[in-house]
Formats: C-alpha cells, structure tokens, sequence
C-alpha cells in the first residue's frame, strides 16, 4: 500500500489513476481470482484473503523471495499499463470508423445493418404523435428521441455512430471554410491557450474513454478463469461506452468551435501590390 501511495506522488494522475492502478487490480484479480479461486471457489473469502497475503507478503525484510515476489507481480502489471494505450488506440480507431483494410468486408456489412435498421426522423415523429394519441406516452417518448438522435447523426455511412458523429463535424466545418485534415496542425499552433486547452481535454478525455473499454474488455475475458470478472467488465463496458458517446459528443463540439473561433488567414501581398503605408 505504501508503494501505491508513492508511486501516486512521483506518477501523472492521469497514468495513474489510468494505467497503473488498473493493471495492478487487473494482476491481482487475475493471480487471486484465476489463480486461487477459480469457477469453484469463486466466493471464498478466506482463500482469497490467504492469496492476495501472499502476493503482496514481503516479510519483515526484503528477502531474494520478497524481491522475486515484487517482480513477478510488478513486471506484469508495468507491461499491462503499457499494453493499455495500444489496445485503446486500435478501440478509437475502430470506434471513429477508421477500420483497417482487413476489416472493410466486416465494416460494409456492419454499415449495411445499421442503414436497415435507421428509420427516417420524420418516419419516427408520425408514429410518435399516433402512439401518443393511443395513450401510450413512454412509447411516445422514446420515439420522439429516436427521431432527436436520427435528425442529428443523419443517415448512417459508417459502422459506428462515434464514425457519423465525426463525419457529422467534419462536413459542419467544411461549411465554414475550415479543414480539419489539412488545417488541423495550423489551429493547434494559430489556437489561443484556452481553445487549445479545451481540445487537449476533451480528446483526453476521449482517450480515457477508449482504455476505459480496454480495460472492460480484458475483465471480460478473465471471466473464463473466474466468471465474476465478466460481469463487472460487462459493467464497466456499458459504463465506458457511454463515456465514449459523451467523449465523441464534447470532442466534436469543441472541435467545431475551434475551427469557428480561428483567425481568418491574412491575404499575402502579391509582387505588384504596394503596401498602403509605404511611398508612392
């Protein structure tokens, strides 16, 4: 305990409290839960206590056994926070829409279901007023935000709605001049500190979001070994995936303003214009 407590000084909060401590709970559920405990003794106190006194059991001193110890348990847990941002990273990429080559059959088919299954807002708000009229109001209600939340993602063209929501704020900054592929480097270095700021933190927030579900997923799966860990990571994924949507939601919205709020570009002077200060 007291080297968590150090290490949350001497560590960034937000890899600590991102990676570190997470992969450590991860190690521990999975030596103590899919190493001790198991399908069978899956609700024993007693030997869950008696392994997780042995794994962090360090002795009086620091013996070669108490030293082996600490490594056996610390190398994976440092691999596993390392692991995270890769694995959050392939999350996003899927989750923008952005599939690899290998992936598009999956990704057209995927799109494909979701148009079928898309209805059009003004299709949605009919039946809304008719279920209303019916006296069903809770129907009529949740017709009416599936109408909001069609009319604002529009027709689907990518497997995800965090890839639409994205395609959505690139097309409504287009609208204003702007490019976020080819100006996305000139707002960040033309930026003011607080947009800047603003978009530092809403795509972390993004980021946390996409190892949030890293994380749910490897719970998941370590509920093979000890079937409590699936449904706290099945928790933790229905809990991370609406971070998710929120993150999408704060990030294009910012991304937006930003683009809205950035100095126009100056006209250059071409070779045969004066200045307007200077001699005639």
């Amino acid at each position: 305990m007291g080297l968590l407590i150090e290490l949350q000084k001497r560590v960034p909060d937000g890899w600590f409290l991102r990676r570190l401590l997470p992969a450590a709970l991860f190690v521990l559920v999975a030596v103590v839960g899919g190493g001790e405990l198991g399908h069978t003794h899956w609700d024993d106190v007693a030997l869950a206590r008696r392994g997780i006194a042995g794994t962090l059991h360090t002795g009086g001193g620091l013996s070669a056994d108490a030293v082996a110890s600490l490594v056996l348990f610390a190398v994976p847990v440092v691999g596993a926070a390392f692991a995270v941002p890769y694995a959050a990273a392939a999350i996003g990429a899927l989750a923008s829409g952005a599939w690899p080559w290998w992936l598009m059959p999956v990704s057209r088919r995927v799109t494909a279901w979701r148009i079928r299954h898309w209805a059009e807002p003004d299709s949605l708000a009919e039946d809304s007023v008719r279920a209303r009229g019916a006296g069903h109001a809770l129907r009529a209600d949740l017709l009416d935000a599936r109408a909001a939340r069609a009319r604002a993602s529009g027709r689907p063209g990518s497997p995800t709605w965090s890839g639409d929501r994205f395609r959505l704020a690139e097309a409504h900054i287009r609208e204003t001049g702007g490019d976020v592929v080819h100006g996305w480097t000139a707002l960040l270095l033309g930026a003011a500190d607080s947009p800047r700021a603003a978009l530092a933190e809403a795509r972390d927030a993004y980021d946390a979001a996409c190892e949030a579900l890293a994380w749910s997923t490897a719970f998941t799966v370590l509920g093979a070994w000890w079937w409590p860990a699936a449904p706290t990571g099945a928790l933790l994924g229905l809990a991370s995936w609406r971070s998710l949507r929120h993150a999408v939601q704060a990030l294009c919205r910012t991304t937006e303003a930003a683009f809205t709020l950035r100095e126009p570009p100056r006209p250059t002077a071409g070779p045969g214009d004066r200045c307007p200060d200077g001699p005639s």
